[in-house]
């Protein structure tokens, strides 16, 4: 957990702000497709500035193959989307907006079997982001931490957000309209912005 509670709160909410935005396109597409359910149904427990999102999340039967357990497809949903959350706190207007980006390689290592109906957390951490390229790391584990039942490496590539999804406005938009005002003037001033 991030040790300053202002840092802590300013990365939920950038983190959450990828949630309202999300779930207010997909009402207005009147959108069922497979991340749904997972954009649904992740819980926010953590974030941190430094690019980190934490999460508690149930393996439903949704999630699930014929043996009981949490099919390897859907690790890759789950991961796809808790992964590219911890890009939010690190975005600005034009850079790593919404969603951050497509995935360009996305590799998982299945270590344990998640029975249906275990509780996970997941963690993602980003190791590296530029103007073009990111790489998070993800790891699936109990709620105690003592298992841990898969990991990922996802490789985005920055590509710019559609202009109807930024349409739709959250609060933390006016935060970004700040952040580029005061980048802007500490540029203009020989300071170094933020990004």
């Amino acid at each position: 957990m991030c040790s300053d509670p202002a840092s802590r709160a300013r990365a939920m909410k950038a983190v959450e702000a990828i949630f309202e935005r999300y779930h207010l396109i997909s009402r207005s597409q009147s959108f069922n497709g497979f991340d749904l359910h997972t954009m649904n149904n992740l819980r926010l427990l953590d974030a941190s500035e430094k690019g980190t999102s934490t999460y508690e999340f149930l393996i439903d039967e949704q999630y699930t193959n014929l043996n009981g357990v949490m099919h390897g497809g859907a690790a890759g949903v789950i991961f796809d989307m808790c992964t590219t959350t911890a890009l939010g706190p690190l975005a600005r207007k034009g850079y790593w907006d919404f969603l951050g980006g497509v995935t360009r390689t996305l590799g998982l290592s299945y270590l344990r079997a998640v029975p249906v109906g275990t509780k996970v957390r997941l963690h993602s951490e980003v190791i590296q982001v530029g103007k073009t390229m990111a790489m998070i790391r993800g790891k699936m584990s109990s709620l105690d931490g003592k298992i841990v039942y898969c990991t990922c490496e996802h490789h985005k590539v920055a590509v710019p957000t559609q202009p109807a999804h930024l349409d739709f406005k959250v609060e933390w938009d006016q935060l970004w309209e700040k952040d580029s005002d005061v980048s802007g003037a500490l540029t203009a001033k020989g300071g170094k912005a933020k990004l």
